[in-house]
């Protein structure tokens, strides 16, 4: 598994990544000398323990046999994968969950994928398949947990902005993205949602660079949350935030129209 630019927060990976230090160190040995006697690259180590990347099977059980550790790592890698689902978290995501579920209003760029708060749930196990190898029921329902946000008896007003990719991409089967484009008409017609999608014939348009969502509250400062290639910061500071705001609007200037962005998804799915 390739190494990631920042480390994993995952309690159960914290707590193998210390133990890897802490008897090597005792050890008296170096990453390099350890990842020799092992047979591992010695980059591999360092990851493992910076927690930039998740130890394997054969590195879990090549530790309990060195260390004579009685099987302590290949049980901390099965607690690793119990929890698989928080390590595959971008960062600041669980805090940024807090805040999603009291804002009032929602400002949303999609440039690739459809926003994981109107995906189907067979879109959500097509992706989340895809970033986990598999997809376990609680991920899932815990993604299709975070709609009830709109159905608070006061839900938050929500302004939807993607590329029309998302709509022209087919995520899984015809049947899933059928599925999905229904979703999304229905959507589009609530009432206290703007749908509006950036057409092919817009060109370039910095929505491309990655996706974001800036969410607003009645009485404190607006937050952002930016995911690209895998990665995910949470924005609190204010000119970071406004920044993103203003990219938001240099998008609307390429939308279509709600109508004519409804009528576009129905293009699509008669296309399909």
């Amino acid at each position: 598994m390739p190494a990631q630019s920042e480390p994993y927060e995952a309690p159960a990976i914290v707590t193998f990544a210390k133990e890897l230090e802490w008897r090597r160190t005792q050890a008296g040995l170096s990453k390099k000398e350890l990842a020799e006697k092992l047979g591992f690259a010695d980059s591999y180590v360092g990851q493992v323990e910076l927690r930039k990347n998740l130890p394997s099977e054969e590195f879990a059980a090549a530790l309990d046999t060195f260390f004579n550790a009685d099987g302590l790592f290949v049980r901390l890698l099965e607690r690793i994968n119990e929890t698989k689902h928080q390590a595959i978290l971008p960062p600041g995501f669980t805090e940024y969950l807090g805040y999603e579920r009291r804002a009032s209003h929602l400002r949303i760029l999609s440039a690739n994928l459809v926003s994981g708060l109107f995906q189907t749930e067979a879109y959500s196990t097509t992706v989340i398949s895809t970033l986990m190898g598999s997809a376990t029921p609680r991920v899932v329902a815990e993604r299709m947990e975070r709609k009830s946000i709109f159905d608070r008896e006061d839900p938050p007003h929500t302004f939807l902005t993607f590329d029309e990719s998302v709509i022209r991409r087919t995520v899984g089967s015809k049947d899933v993205m059928l599925e999905q484009l229904g979703l999304l008409l229905e959507v589009g017609r609530r009432e206290r949602t703007q749908l509006q999608i950036v057409p092919y014939d817009a060109g370039f348009h910095v929505g491309l660079t990655g996706s974001f969502i800036i969410l607003g509250f009645e009485d404190e400062p607006d937050i952002a949350y930016i995911e690209a290639a895998g990665e995910g910061v949470l924005l609190k500071r204010r000119d970071k935030v406004a920044f993103k705001a203003l990219t938001w609007d240099l998008i609307q200037g390429r939308t279509l129209s709600t109508e004519e962005s409804l009528a576009m998804i129905q293009d699509a799915m008669e296309k399909l």
